[in-house]
């Protein structure tokens, strides 16, 4: 039996976390005296690790401050996502779960996850959302270099044993698309997430839903046993 990997982005992927994301932002810059963000600009860095999304976000700050707006967000995120819920703030995008669950019964796929999310946030997702058991492989922006370097997916292989030539990499940012390039694996964009298509360039694929993602794994796999 050949195994596949199946890496996830998280924030505009598999979930919709776009609203607890903006208020956290705004809630650190304005806390610093700062005007916030646009809605647009700080999608925009969605998939980035935190220090490097504040950076492109506010090159011109001086580090403490930098470092200033990195605690203010993740405070600012932990307030409002402890008042709803993980699962409730970061709600799944119709017919994710179906396909996770479809493609962890497969005796042949493995699924992983690639996030610039941290170690807790992601465990906080997986408790909300009953997720436990379902990902053999969590790469975190604690453990490495921001998005777009290969780390991640690299890392995922390594952990797993799979060939690159049988791994995919799910996201909908352009930091996914040439992650999955510079690793040399097949990356299929998603077209709900929070970058344009137009800046998917380097997806080999890009989708429309799950049902069509589902379609396009079969068709990548077929003649594979």
């Amino acid at each position: 039996m050949r195994l596949k990997l199946v890496i996830f982005d998280v924030d505009g992927t598999l979930v919709d976390s776009q609203d607890l994301i903006v208020e956290a932002m705004r809630m650190a810059f304005e806390g610093q005296g700062l005007l916030p963000p646009s809605r647009t600009d700080t999608l925009g860095i969605v998939g980035l690790s935190l220090d490097a999304a504040i950076f492109k976000l506010f090159p011109e700050g001086e580090p403490d401050l930098r470092a200033r707006l990195v605690d203010g967000y993740k405070a600012g995120y932990m307030h409002h996502r402890a008042a709803v819920g993980a699962a409730k703030s970061s709600p799944f995008f119709d017919g994710a779960y179906q396909t996770l669950a479809k493609l962890h019964a497969r005796d042949d796929v493995l699924l992983g996850i690639a996030t610039g999310k941290s170690r807790r946030g992601v465990d906080k997702l997986i408790e909300g959302h009953e997720l436990h058991g379902m990902f053999v492989t969590t790469q975190v922006a604690d453990d490495h270099p921001s998005k777009p370097h290969p780390s991640m997916i690299e890392t995922a292989i390594a952990e797993t044993g799979v060939a690159k030539a049988d791994t995919v990499m799910i996201g909908d940012t352009s930091y996914d698309m040439d992650m999955a390039a510079a690793a040399g694996v097949h990356g299929i964009g998603v077209a709900w997430g929070y970058h344009p298509v137009a800046d998917l360039g380097k997806a080999h694929t890009v989708v429309n839903d799950f049902e069509a993602l589902q379609r396009a794994l079969d068709t990548l796999w077929e003649g594979q046993s």
